[in-house]
């Protein structure tokens, strides 16, 4: 004799529905978990290489000054063989900006920031106080070579301007989106590696750079 199925009972079938519903859900919801903190990790790290990217481009202009500062001290030398003080101001400042380096990897230090930034703006001084011994000097200002040095410097000068406030800029882009929510909590799940960057402070005169006029 044939028999029948008993079909499973309705409260049965609608439980199981709901259980996959339910596990549904949860996988779409990892999914959008997942893409969103794929989509902040990427966002971090492209606005940290647009920092790192933009301390690379001080640096140069930095490097650039401190490769003109012999060839000037040399070039005023010729002609103010009494300044001896001065000298050894600009020629001591130069050495200890070699010896205070930062790499990308500190920029989120604010005590290696402010130590390479002191080290610049004390060879920004020296540099400028050398130049105003030029003053007493207009047979040096006549020759060529300071001529070359005169547009070279101001040159110099004013680009480390423009790649201080470029790498200002990026440093804000990337802070700021560190510090949004929800990105913030992407940040602190990596602790260190998208940490805080530094600025360039002003203080007082390092917002105008040095003044490089030798035409007076």
């Amino acid at each position: 004799m044939e028999t029948t199925p008993t079909p499973a009972p309705a409260k049965k079938i609608g439980t199981r529905s709901m259980a996959l519903g339910c596990l549904g859900v949860l996988i779409l919801g990892i999914v959008v978990i997942a893409l969103w903190g794929i989509g902040s990790y990427n966002t971090l790290v492209k606005l940290d290489q647009g920092v790192r990217s933009g301390w690379a481009q001080v640096e140069n202009v930095y490097q650039r000054r401190a490769d003109l500062v012999p060839n000037l001290v040399e070039t005023v030398k010729g002609a103010a063989a009494f300044e001896t003080d001065t000298f050894t101001a600009v020629t001591e400042a130069r050495a200890k900006v070699g010896q205070t380096k930062i790499d990308a990897g500190q920029l989120n230090d604010p005590a290696a920031f402010a130590k390479f930034q002191q080290a610049q703006d004390q060879l920004g001084g020296a540099l400028s106080r050398l130049l105003v011994t030029v003053e007493k000097y207009p047979e040096l200002k006549a020759t060529q070579n300071f001529r070359d040095l005169q547009s070279q410097l101001e040159g110099t000068e004013n680009r480390i301007t423009v790649e201080r406030q470029r790498f200002n800029e990026s440093a804000q882009a990337f802070n700021t989106k560190r510090m949004s929510f929800p990105t913030v909590l992407i940040a602190g799940f990596f602790g260190s590696r998208f940490a805080e960057k530094a600025y360039f402070k002003a203080v007082e005169g390092s917002d105008v750079a040095p003044k490089v006029d030798f035409k007076r």
